[in-house]
């Protein structure tokens, strides 16, 4: 008898109605000699272990979604958290004092010289971005993780007495600043919202005209040995994981050396994270992870720039190209930035802006699903935390793909073409084949 098995499988694509549809099975069958265009699986060479995909929680998210009818804004938090008919995100991220995607500056705590932190509060994320970050907890059934970025220090621990333009942390402030992230745990923590984890500081190479503050290589490695690192082991969180570097991949390997070439450092940080505001370059996540296979890769930011792109298929393109190549390189999380912005592709207090997966028209009361959500729940909906990586082998430079075994045995292959024209190949696994095929700028994820 000819053993057999069903394949399913799931497509978006440019010009046609789908957007992640559920296509009619396909049915695997003996595998026979075949020279064409294939895709090959082998479950049995095994990679990375996979923590999660997700976006950012920020006050311009929060306050957009407070600002639809409730009917929308659940279907909104549904259509990210839902684990049975959402994206299912199991990893997020938010950031720590006032970001760029913020109304305006703020810190939790604005007096001069508040070194003892007896004026910390964290009231002004009572607002509306904890009442989000705590529904969407709710809605994965408490399995969704968080990890908190600092845009800034207050102002008055910085070298030119702002949040905005860059500037540097006082070295007379580095523990109070290593102090700061324990309260700000803490006071979430008692929130109901557990901090999964820390990057340092937002883009560290980057004077911005919104929140930003400097770092080089050695300043981020000192910062982490000497005063973040022991403070929270002193502080019994030693377990929230450290994360350096958290800008683009053109400067990943260097600023990763920096840090973990000492030692003392490197005991304290968890991982490197990354963006993608500077091209591909994709080579440097594979050295990062060849130098330092001890240490995590998670990619932490990337979004379309430049206002909203209404309907641009780009977008989504660009979202599925990073991801297939960023977990080929022994990614392990891979985070958007804003869920949801307005129709301006704001709020931003300082016009940064952006796109989103989301759009929410706040005038209309209109939602609006770009091409990045339905890419990127092409690999969140299917990829489950604790997914292990393995072996995909293509013949066709046209595709671009990547395999995981979920911890059910559920395997979901993701075959990306960016290219004009359909292309027909064979899926191949365990000796087992398949014919298929994938239409024109389109995605497909296949689960078997």
């Amino acid at each position: 008898m000819t053993k057999q098995r069903s394949v399913r499988q799931f497509c978006t694509a440019h010009d046609t109605a789908y957007r992640l549809s559920e296509l009619e099975p396909i049915a695997f069958e003996a595998a026979t000699d075949f020279s064409g265009s294939s895709v090959f699986i082998d479950t049995s060479v095994k990679f990375q272990e996979i923590q999660g995909f997700g976006g950012a929680f920020t006050e311009a998210a929060a306050v957009t979604l407070d600002k639809m009818p409730p009917d929308l804004r659940q279907e909104i938090l549904e259509a990210y958290f839902s684990p049975d008919t959402g994206n299912a995100y199991s990893l997020c991220r938010t950031h720590i004092n006032s970001c760029d995607f913020s109304l305006g500056n703020y810190a939790y705590t604005e007096v001069d010289g508040d070194v003892e932190l007896k004026h910390f509060s964290i009231e002004h994320d009572r607002q509306a971005l904890i009442p989000m970050i705590r529904e969407a907890i709710d809605l994965s059934g408490g399995k969704l993780k968080l990890f908190a970025s600092p845009w800034s220090p207050p102002a008055w621990m910085k070298t030119n007495g702002m949040m905005n333009n860059g500037g540097k942390l006082k070295p007379e402030y580095r523990q109070t600043w290593a102090d700061y992230y324990v309260r700000y745990i803490q006071e979430y923590g008692h929130e109901g919202i557990p901090i999964w984890g820390l990057t340092v500081q937002n883009e560290p190479e980057a004077t911005q005209t919104w929140d930003s503050c400097i770092y080089t290589g050695e300043e981020e490695r000192d910062f982490v040995r000497d005063c973040l690192g022991p403070t929270l082991h002193d502080a019994g969180l030693g377990n929230v994981n450290v994360i350096v570097w958290d800008h683009n991949r053109d400067r990943l390997f260097e600023r990763a050396k920096a840090v973990l070439d000492d030692p003392k450092a490197a005991h304290y940080v968890w991982g490197v994270g990354f963006h993608w505001y500077c091209g591909d370059h994709f080579d440097n996540v594979q050295l990062t992870h060849d130098a330092y296979p001890d240490k995590h890769l998670i990619f932490t930011e990337g979004c379309q720039e430049n206002g909203p792109h209404l309907g641009s298929w780009d977008t989504g393109e660009r979202y599925a190209h990073s991801m297939i190549n960023d977990l080929n390189r022994w990614t392990e999380a891979w985070v958007d930035w804003n869920m949801v912005l307005d129709e301006t592709g704001g709020p931003n207090h300082v016009g940064n802006f952006c796109s989103a997966p989301i759009i929410a028209d706040t005038q209309a009361g209109e939602i609006r699903y770009q091409s990045s959500y339905y890419y990127i729940g092409h690999f969140s909906r299917f990829i489950r935390p604790g997914a292990r990586r393995v072996a995909c082998a293509k013949t066709l430079d046209s595709l671009e793909a990547s395999a995981f075994l979920n911890s059910d045995g559920s395997v979901a292959v993701v075959v990306l073409n960016r290219t004009g024209q359909a292309i027909d190949f064979v899926l191949k696994s365990q000796g087992l084949q398949t014919k298929t095929s994938i239409p024109a700028r389109g995605i497909k994820t296949f689960i078997f």
